[in-house]
């Protein structure tokens, strides 16, 4: 498979796997409901992420980096939220 191709799909699905947090994200914010969210999911997704961003930082792959960051950001503050309003 020739780089380029690796490279797109890559991006692909980076730009995907972040962007489908913020749906959730965004509905936390604004109504605070977060009894049905699962505290350990959340948690551990936030791990996830974390780790695939510092992976991404030692491959030196941008665009895993880029991306684990925003979902770094969205998954926090849902996380932040189930901490705050349970």
């Amino acid at each position: 498979m020739s780089t380029w191709l690796v490279e797109t799909v890559g991006t692909l699905a980076a730009i995907l796997g972040t962007i489908c947090w913020l749906p959730q994200a965004i509905r936390t914010i604004r109504t605070r409901e977060t009894k049905s969210l699962s505290l350990w999911s959340n948690l551990l997704l936030l791990a996830t992420v974390t780790l695939w961003f510092l992976y991404g930082l030692a491959l030196g792959a941008w665009p895993l980096v880029a991306a684990n960051i925003v979902s770094i950001v969205l998954v926090g503050t849902i996380v932040t939220m189930k901490l705050k309003h349970g």
